[in-house]
């Protein structure tokens, strides 16, 4: 396999990321209240969390608003060793592709008590652990992770 060639450096920029009309349902639901609000599409039934402004598959506007379940199932998983600097972390981290109940689409996260891959499977049922209220400022990481709850294998 060939090695692909790296280079290290710095580009000095900075910027500012917004959420957009969307993504502030989303926040502002899970800061306020602890709740997962997503979008339902009218017309082709999906239900998009994070909230969308339209619909990805048949481009319809969403008005729809609608809280989605705290638990889910696992749909994909991974095991990573190493931070995005490539330095080997102390103790590994579980990231997971999560369908929440009630939601048509996925969600990332980390699983919160895993490290490796023999403690989880496909299909495992999760749940969202969340800061506590006063604590959350309106970002992703009022979500701490997701907690498996129950697992295929026992």
């Amino acid at each position: 396999m060939n090695q692909v060639p790296k280079w290290r450096g710095e580009i000095p920029i900075q910027s500012l990321y917004t959420a957009g009309a969307g993504g502030q349902i989303f926040f502002s639901a899970l800061k306020e209240r602890g709740e997962l609000l997503g979008t339902r599409c009218a017309p082709c039934g999906q239900v998009y969390l994070p909230a969308r402004l339209f619909c990805e598959r048949c481009f319809a506007e969403l008005t729809e608003q609608t809280k989605v379940s705290l638990q889910g199932v696992i749909k994909s998983f991974t095991i990573t060793y190493v931070d995005r600097d490539n330095q080997k972390l102390q103790t590994p981290v579980a990231l997971a592709l999560v369908q929440l109940d009630g939601a048509t689409t996925f969600f990332v996260h980390k699983l919160l008590d895993v490290s490796d891959a023999s403690q989880i499977a496909i299909d495992d049922r999760v749940a969202a652990v969340l800061k506590p209220e006063g604590q959350r400022s309106g970002s992703i990481l009022d979500i701490e992770g997701f907690r498996v709850v129950n697992t295929l294998g026992g």
